[in-house]
């Protein structure tokens, strides 16, 4: 992991606020996510911590019922703002949800499906993305010779690696994982932690855990929210081993949640 002193926020969160038909979701959330790390949401289920992860590229915009306060900036920018393409926002900050969820098209055509719809026709380059991608994603070795077959066919931790190599292709500047081996058996598990782990010294990448066991693994910070508020941020193994809020203490003791 990196030291945490070195870091500077490439995302970051000013006064975010989230309400769902006049309900609160998340309240007043300001928060800083370095560049080339890996910062873990941590908390009860319903605290926000998934809510949060959505308002980061706009995902709350397909929901009519939504409402957004605040500001959420990248590089300086305010992500928010009318004028922001969102569909280019989306490719800048990729999203793995906690379920896989590949396309029922092949391997190949799974991880090739942002690049053709941002005008990538020439099949050289393609193919060569392609590779990339998934070799990014630790998944190159198992695939390169069935990238016809159907992306279906994959086991569910490589299911999952797939929506990762399909989330990169396109070189995104950050990356949101909602609880992305929560559906996952241990070995499974540990290949994605180790795929965080190498995938954040480029990225700028942002978790939500329901483990606090892999919020140490592979944290370099971590934020801890409750009843939609952000209550304590800072250095994972100051949140997780030493946290200064009585709420925290209680969450990471077992006692709450």
């Amino acid at each position: 992991m990196t030291n945490t002193q070195d870091f500077i926020p490439r995302m970051q969160a000013r006064a975010l606020s989230v309400t769902y038909s006049g309900r609160v979701a998340l309240e007043e959330v300001d928060l800083d996510m370095p560049g080339r790390s890996v910062t873990a949401l941590i908390g009860p289920s319903g605290c926000g911590k998934s809510t949060f992860l959505r308002a980061l590229n706009r995902m709350h915009d397909l929901v009519p019922e939504a409402q957004i306060r605040g500001r959420v900036l990248l590089d300086g920018r305010d992500v928010l703002a009318p004028d922001v393409d969102v569909v280019e926002l989306r490719r800048r900050v990729g999203m793995v949800f906690q379920r896989s969820t590949p396309f029922p098209k092949s391997i190949f055509d799974n991880v090739a499906f942002g690049l053709r719809m941002a005008g990538l026709r020439e099949r050289h380059e393609l193919e060569g993305r392609v590779e990339a991608s998934l070799r990014a994603a630790a998944l190159w070795q198992e695939t390169k010779d069935r990238l016809r077959d159907s992306a279906l066919a994959l086991s569910g931790g490589q299911q999952q690696r797939l929506c990762i190599a399909r989330a990169i292709a396109t070189k995104p500047d950050v990356l949101l994982l909602d609880e992305p081996a929560s559906a996952l058996d241990p070995r499974a598990t540990e290949e994605i932690e180790a795929l965080m782990l190498a995938l954040s010294a480029v990225y700028t990448i942002v978790v939500v855990t329901h483990s606090l066991a892999q919020a140490r693994r592979v944290g370099d910070r971590a934020a801890f929210f409750f009843l939609g508020r952000l209550v304590e941020a800072g250095a994972a193994s100051n949140v997780l081993l030493e946290p200064s809020d009585p709420r925290t203490r209680a969450y990471v003791s077992g006692r709450v949640g």
